[in-house]
């Protein structure tokens, strides 16, 4: 009787102790996305109290399941920037007379922090254009060193939605021409024809906490009005599109400008744990399990929002709490099991939104070196299968020589669509670079996607569940392989410009987030291509190319603008330190 007592007792206390169900249920895969994806966590933006309480969360559900916590008791913390806010002291001064700032002047989040006062020439678009047929230069016989350039925004063809300047015409682009003609500063303003309202627009950051030498603000048409004193910023733009001309003008006038932009640095974290594998060899080998858990917030011009103007909770469901809870469903089974050879890395990524910040501070800073990770499984936007295609997408689906075959032998009712390359965006893209195979799996995007309609209730739970026992057999399969997949390149490790208008290409893969301050860091440099060639390594620092300076990727995509097939530039880097120039035979 106490035996039967005792073992009642045992099997009750284990119950109690494991508080979730070893299988891969719908009610456990709403119960997480419906936490993360609630209004109580504010959309989950990085560094808010909302992405520490998603953190919070997931830690709690490895740590219940009995995965081993690993960094600082499993969380990977690291810092990032995520915003810009106006400073104190930020003047403007036209000829003595005073302006108030974020009402009739306002910095860019890029802007260099300094006091410059002096003249102020006027310089149409501000744009130096010379491709082929393609021919602008405001800049021709105006002398612009060491003064002020007032210029308008947008460009000559504004009205064209495919307009051959627009890739020429970004705020960054024209301060950066005018940095390199040795401009003091630059006032940008927009015309009637650009904007109908004479207002500012709003101090955004752009995900990219590069900045330039020197001062870049916006002025409204009244103020750069009282900068021309002559004629009016209406007037020029007018002339300029009429006559399809370039307009340059001295404008006499001197202006005194002290800019304080402070850009917001925050912590945030991943969080990670491990199942340890069950084969005495196999174990020291391992299978990365991830998928991002922060989202845009309240959304908001800079947020990457698709509702622009709407300022509200963005609840991310799909992206990616979808995704967090299929890791979640997929730890606790492998967890119950043990039945995995090689031992399983589960991950929720901080600030993919940022710029897939989170997987890159994890593969600059792994738990065990990378070499020994022999597969990557990155979960996002797994939420919306629809049920009459039943379509999912496998990514990275090349970067093994053996991972089509077995992912078609182990499918049951999927209609399976691979994409080839291991280049994404999404954090796989992070372990392509290190030569890991990776697998990107999403049921695709959506209308709601980046919105504030992605919301809990929309999620096809039944489907969700169908994709996490799907995955489940993959990683089985992948961790108890008696030989580990057989990584090859699928694709470039650099993602393609959007335009798709550059003539040349170095074959690296830059670091998009600006998390270097001193130029652009390489994340990782594509076998055989001009980079490589050149010699160029993973973790060097470019700081000009021939001769002109490159402070982060919006200047190096500028650039590449300029450059021709065949042509051989100089790359300025810094190498542990140390500074030297490579020649790059584009």
């Amino acid at each position: 009787m106490r035996i039967l007592f005792f073992l009642f007792l045992v099997i009750a206390v284990t119950a109690s102790a494991q508080k979730f169900d070893p299988e891969i249920t719908v009610k456990e895969l709403k119960e997480n996305i419906e936490y993360l994806a609630s209004d109580e966590l504010k959309g989950r933006k990085s560094g808010e109290e909302g992405d520490l309480k998603a953190a919070k969360y997931i830690r709690s559900k490895f740590k219940t399941a009995g995965l081993e916590l690993l960094y600082d008791k499993g969380y990977q913390n690291f810092t990032l920037v995520t915003s810009a806010e106006i400073g104190e002291g930020n003047q403007l001064t036209v000829n003595d007379k005073t302006f108030e700032v974020e009402k009739q002047f306002l910095p860019y989040a890029f802007s260099a922090n300094k006091t410059v006062s002096a003249d102020v020439v006027f310089a149409g678009f501000g744009l130096d254009v010379n491709r082929d047929t393609l021919q602008w230069n405001d800049y021709k016989d105006l002398d612009v060193e060491g003064k002020w350039v007032l210029i308008l925004q947008g460009d000559p063809d504004l009205e064209n939605p495919q307009s051959p300047y627009i890739e020429f015409s970004s705020e960054r682009t024209k301060a950066l021409i005018a940095s390199d003609k040795k401009a003091a500063g630059v006032i940008l303003v927009a015309g009637p024809k650009f904007s109908e309202k004479d207002e500012l627009s709003s101090l955004i950051f752009d995900k990219n906490s590069a900045r330039y030498n020197i001062p870049v603000i916006q002025v409204t048409r009244q103020v750069a009005d009282e900068i021309l004193a002559e004629t009016s910023i209406e007037k020029l733009e007018e002339e300029i599109n009429n006559s399809n001309a370039t307009i340059s003008l001295d404008c006499k006038t001197k202006v005194s400008v002290t800019v304080n932009v402070k850009q917001k640095e925050t912590e945030s974290q991943n969080v990670v744990a491990m199942l340890r594998g069950t084969d005495e060899v196999l174990k020291n080998e391992y299978i990365v399990v991830g998928a991002h858990y922060d989202h845009l917030g309240m959304g908001g011009p800079g947020s990457g929002s698709r509702a622009v103007d709407t300022v509200a909770v963005h609840n991310g469901a799909d992206d990616n709490a979808s995704g967090v809870a299929a890791v979640i469903q997929l730890a606790e089974k492998f967890a119950s099991r043990k039945n995995n050879k090689r031992s399983i890395i589960f991950v929720a990524f901080g600030a993919e939104e940022m710029g897939l910040v989170g997987s890159k501070a994890f593969t600059n800073n792994p738990p065990v070196d990378t070499e020994e990770m022999v597969a990557m499984m990155n979960f996002d936007m797994v939420g919306r299968l629809d049920k009459e295609t039943n379509g999912l997408s496998i990514g990275g689906s090349q970067t093994a020589k053996e991972t089509e075959e077995m992912l078609t032998e182990l499918n049951t009712d999927f209609e399976l669509a691979f994409s080839p390359e291991g280049v994404g965006p999404s954090d796989h893209a992070s372990f392509y670079l290190q030569n890991i195979p990776v697998f990107f799996i999403s049921t695709g995007a959506h209308s709601d996607y980046h919105t504030p309609k992605d919301d809990a209730e929309l999620i096809n739970y039944e489907g969700a569940k169908k994709v996490a026992d799907y995955s489940y057999e993959v990683i089985l399969e992948v961790a108890n392989k008696d030989e580990a997949l057989t990584f090859q390149e699928a694709g470039p490790k650099f993602q393609r410009s959007r335009g798709g208008r550059l003539k040349v290409t170095f074959g690296i893969m830059p670091d998009f987030a600006g998390l270097e301050k001193r130029g652009l860091r390489i994340d990782a440099v594509t076998k055989d291509k001009p980079a490589f060639k050149a010699g160029m390594k993973k973790g060097d620092i470019i700081t000009a190319i021939n001769g002109k300076k490159v402070g982060g990727i919006h200047d190096y995509m500028s650039r590449l603008q300029s450059l021709e097939k065949g042509q051989t530039v100089s790359v300025d880097i810094i190498r542990d330190e140390k500074e030297t120039v490579l020649i790059v035979q584009l």
